[in-house]
């Protein structure tokens, strides 16, 4: 097989990769934590046997679905950070977008983070046992060293800047999923109210921190 040859291959192998990812949004947006694989498969119009080819396990599919959904909200928590705005306003509208995105797609959220509701499917041996927790607490930290890192280029606390910037950022990334979690379960208030509620929760250190030198601000 020449190069050409395996370069379409592998082209070919992530569009179908991609269209059994699709397909598997598809059915969490419906069902939310209780998705199955056979459920998947025939959404997908192929053999359980197929899907376990590309993915292994419910394990493998929720790891490939969990990258696929947190590169879209990192991407969009890294726009609200650069908006052209004050500092206040970025903060609201970071904490906005992390709980307008759980609100657009609760099931997709519980699916990804509520282990309790995700018990496999009665007969369907290869998603008896599967553990969420373990897989979503790994989202969580790369939320955290995300946020971490962005805080470290932008802000100038002085001295110990890299480790407050690792502990606010998995502090925040705690704050905004416990929370977030709980709001969208009981919606006690509105999303904007929540949002300012927050941001007045974080604000004190964070109004008076400077921005680094030649950096884009925070």
């Amino acid at each position: 097989m020449n190069t050409t040859q395996r370069a379409d291959q592998q082209t070919s192998a992530d569009r179908r990769r991609r269209e059994l990812l699709e397909a598997a949004d598809r059915v969490v947006l419906r069902d939310g934590p209780h998705a199955s694989m056979n459920a998947i498969a025939a959404e997908a119009g192929i053999t359980k046997p197929i899907l376990y080819r590309h993915f292994g396990d419910k394990g493998g599919l929720y790891a490939a679905l969990a990258v696929r959904h947190t590169d879209a909200l990192l991407a969009s928590l890294r726009a609200a950070l650069d908006a052209p705005a004050q500092r206040r306003q970025r903060v609201e509208a970071t904490l906005d977008t992390y709980l307008a995105a759980i609100e657009a797609r609760p099931q997709v959220y519980r699916f990804l983070m509520h282990p309790a509701e995700s018990a496999g499917t009665p007969g369907d041996q290869s998603e008896q046992g599967f553990d969420v927790g373990k897989h979503s607490a790994p989202l969580l930290r790369r939320m955290g060293e995300e946020l971490a890192q962005v805080i470290e280029e932008r802000l100038d606390v002085g001295p110990g800047t890299q480790q407050l910037a690792r502990v606010w950022g998995h502090g925040i990334v705690g704050m905004m999923h416990a929370a977030g979690d709980w709001w969208l379960g009981e919606r006690p208030c509105p999303r904007e109210e929540l949002v300012r509620t927050l941001a007045d929760l974080l604000w004190g250190r964070l109004a008076e921190a400077g921005d680094k030198e030649g950096g884009p601000g925070f």
